[in-house]
């Protein structure tokens, strides 16, 4: 990577660290608060639902006001309303005042990644995204897993201090994007491909996607109250927290290179079915300390990993053209599951208490399992056509990260083998395939199993 690329993507990676320090452990204190103050599992499920809900219609309506107002000047407004929001919070409490100081702020927050991610998608052209993609995810992961340390440190200073400590790194994240030139990135309004054609390209990739929203948002929201339900101070729950974040940032990497080399809906159904297990031993177990943090790690690796992996095996079928739309249209469906999840989720712990979440957890892990595995007996996955991409977008302009050359090359070279004209009738693609291919052509076919075809390659 050249030094004037590093430059270009330096500040908004430095202003990203910064401000996802204090992101990273907002959800977990106002989860323990709430849990606090007496508040139900209920009430603490329908809050943590509002910054969802906030990100969702960020991610919507975020991009016109940043092609109006410029990226530097919308990142400082974005940034301070994040800090205004946390600042109220720490002055007073009350559950459904917090509820929209959590919308307003999850619309905020969705607007500074939109500025970050779109400022890195323009930084560089399709052949350097997998390395800005991976500065990234490490700057993500590692604000997130700071901050959750940080919790039990500012949560000793006082009730107000962690509101403070949030609202300052907030306010201080404004600096490294307000000293860089005043240029702004070339961009345009986002169009995904709306929910009833994906599901018509790609059923597997819907549901991974919907999925992965609904068990990620129940874990950053309701295991914090898990835990402290269960005897753990605010710092072992911080704790606790970054070890799962750990557990994210450390596996996903290996398992998605694990789906490059094996079938992607075989993947998706053994982490599923992993993760069934995973809620088993927390509800049947005696746990202690070391071997909850152990299962917290597993557990990370496993339900951060399945976003990424079903995108992949979405983009495995593709059309080039259809690459970046179907992209948004899935991180608009995780957006929904992670909106909807605290709200189904919680109200399972108001009735069967703190084990509800696990239960939640391996039912809804189970359900997966069952329908990746219809889903593989209808329609084999097909042979991976570029190596697995981590990723954990937050707007649709992280979301065309995700289509590097290598993706677009591989989708260039295998769209003519089925015909998806129903799903992307809009998009330019070589002319299906009608019947078997000639002996002596060059693609890859699709198998049930990728050694195979290759064998016969």
């Amino acid at each position: 990577m050249s030094r004037q690329l590093l430059a270009m993507a330096l500040a908004p990676l430095l202003g990203l660290f910064i401000l996802g320090i204090g992101n990273g452990f907002l959800a977990t204190l106002i989860t323990v608060r709430l849990d606090a103050a007496g508040e139900s599992a209920t009430v603490i499920g329908i809050v943590s639902s509002a910054y969802f809900i906030g990100l969702a219609l960020g991610a919507m309506v975020n991009d016109r006001l940043l092609l109006r107002i410029g990226h530097i000047r919308a990142y400082g407004s974005f940034a301070s309303l994040v800090a205004v929001t946390v600042l109220l919070q720490g002055l007073f409490f009350d559950p459904w005042a917090w509820f929209a100081l959590r919308l307003v702020g999850g619309w905020a927050t969705v607007g500074v990644y939109l500025v970050i991610e779109s400022w890195l998608l323009t930084a560089g052209d399709q052949r350097v995204r997998g390395r800005l993609l991976a500065l990234y995810m490490i700057s993500l992961y590692a604000a997130g897993v700071v901050g959750q340390l940080l919790l039990g440190v500012t949560n000793a200073m006082g009730v107000t201090a962690p509101f403070m400590v949030i609202g300052l790194l907030a306010s201080l994240s404004v600096l490294p994007m307000a000293m860089i030139p005043r240029v702004s990135p070339i961009m345009e309004h986002a169009e995904p491909l709306p929910p009833h054609r994906l599901i018509t390209l790609t059923p597997t990739g819907v549901m991974g996607s919907l999925g992965s929203g609904m068990v990620v948002a129940a874990a950053y929201t309701l295991l914090p109250l898990y835990l402290q339900r269960n005897g753990m101070s605010v710092s072992q729950v911080g704790q606790m927290m970054a070890v799962l974040i750990m557990g994210a940032m450390l596996l996903q990497y290996p398992i998605g290179r694990w789906s490059d080399r094996h079938d992607r809906q075989m993947v998706l159904i053994a982490i599923s079915g992993f993760c069934v297990l995973i809620s088993a031993a927390m509800l049947w177990l005696p746990l202690s300390t070391p071997l909850l943090a152990v299962l917290l790690f597993l557990l990370g690796g496993g339900v951060f990993a399945l976003y990424p992996v079903a995108v992949s095996h979405a983009a495995d079928r593709a059309p080039a053209g259809a690459l970046v739309r179907m992209s948004q249209g899935l991180l608009l469906i995780n957006s929904i599951g992670a909106t909807i999840s605290p709200l189904m989720i919680s109200p399972v712990m108001t009735v069967m208490g703190d084990a509800g979440l696990f239960w939640a957890f391996g039912s809804l892990s189970l359900f997966f399992v069952m329908f990746f595995s219809w889903r593989r007996s209808v329609r084999p996955a097909p042979v991976p056509v570029a190596p697995f991409t981590p990723t954990t977008p937050m707007t649709a302009a992280g979301a065309e990260l995700v289509v590097t050359e290598e993706l677009m090359q591989g989708a260039l070279e295998h769209e003519h083998l089925e015909d998806l004209s129903d799903a992307v009738w809009d998009v330019d693609a070589a002319e299906p395939v009608v019947g078997p291919p000639a002996e002596d052509e060059s693609h890859i076919t699709y198998y049930d199993d990728v050694e195979q075809a290759i064998e016969r390659k």
